[in-house]
């Protein structure tokens, strides 16, 4: 596997031999000093370029940065949006296992865009087109405070999209109901632990793609209940996995609100409860939902 100089001396070689490049600049985990370093982390590479298409006529030009294994040209998606004239991309994985995510972008567009993300490094500028970039700085990828209506907003999506799942589960639509679990109350959970991170840092951390980072900043226990509410498509797993997921987030929040000093809709939840334990409870061949009093 060639080392991190022998791969950088490769992009910046093939940089500067080529006249059509006038810039380089590297954005991503490598830039970032609060990411661990590992032998999976990607190259982020943007070329800027005079122009895109002389390098979109020929696809064959890639094949100096090494043997590649195989890849992907993410604006050739027939579904996706793209602009070829400004910005064209290049997801590469070569045989000696690293990974290259390469885009080469027009003058115009660089300019305007290299500001996008404070984990950039300027390495190589020809003319001197680009703009000075501040120090290196994981800020955009931080936690951000959220306000009173982001946090009721993000309880009530919780809570109200409950009753999905809890219907997936009683008409035993596994997939249905992890569906709505992964992709719609997992989310506000990731933020509500996010916050709690955020208020123990004075929000100063970024959680990571998926909150993988979090586990540095929660307890253990909190950390177990979480990797928890996972679980496979067999029905009564499924259950006890939304129970833990529910208590997770109405525990952390209600810390959360506590610190934030928000106001908490614990009405919202005890309703959005009893309509899941209503639907737990209800036998399968059932005519009528017969929904608790609350207390």
């Amino acid at each position: 596997m060639r080392t991190e100089n022998e791969m950088m001396e490769r992009i910046l070689g093939i940089a500067k031999s080529d006249d059509r490049i006038r810039a380089v600049y590297m954005n991503g985990s490598r830039t970032n000093p609060n990411a661990p370093k590992d032998l999976l982390q990607d190259y982020d590479i943007v070329y800027v370029v005079e122009e895109t298409a002389s390098f979109i006529r020929d696809p064959k030009w890639i094949e100096c940065f090494g043997d590649i294994l195989f890849m992907q040209y993410p604006d050739e998606h027939p579904d996706y949006p793209n602009d070829k004239e400004n910005s064209y991309g290049y997801l590469m994985i070569f045989t000696d296992g690293n990974r290259l995510d390469l885009t080469v972008k027009s003058i115009a567009h660089a300019k305007e865009n290299v500001f996008e993300d404070r984990l950039c490094v300027i390495l190589l500028d020809k003319d001197g087109i680009l703009p000075k970039i501040p120090e290196t700085s994981d800020e955009t990828h931080r936690v951000k405070k959220p306000n009173e209506r982001q946090f009721a907003a993000s309880c009530n999506e919780f809570w109200w999209c409950l009753n999905n799942v809890a219907k997936g589960l009683w008409r035993n639509e596994p997939t249905y109901a992890q569906d709505m679990l992964n992709h719609v109350l997992r989310p506000e959970l990731l933020k509500m632990l996010s916050w709690k991170a955020g208020v123990l840092t004075g929000y100063t951390i970024s959680a990571g793609k998926s909150g993988k980072y979090l586990h540095r900043f929660l307890s253990p226990e909190e950390w177990q209940a979480y990797l928890d509410t996972y679980s496979g498509t067999e029905i009564k797993a499924m259950w006890k996995a939304v129970d833990i997921l529910c208590d997770l987030f109405s525990q952390t929040a209600k810390w959360v609100a506590e610190q934030s000093r928000f106001p908490y809709n614990v009405q919202e939840e005890e309703a959005s409860r009893i309509y899941l334990n209503a639907l737990r409870t209800l036998p399968e061949t059932a005519t009528d939902l017969n929904i608790p009093s609350k207390s």
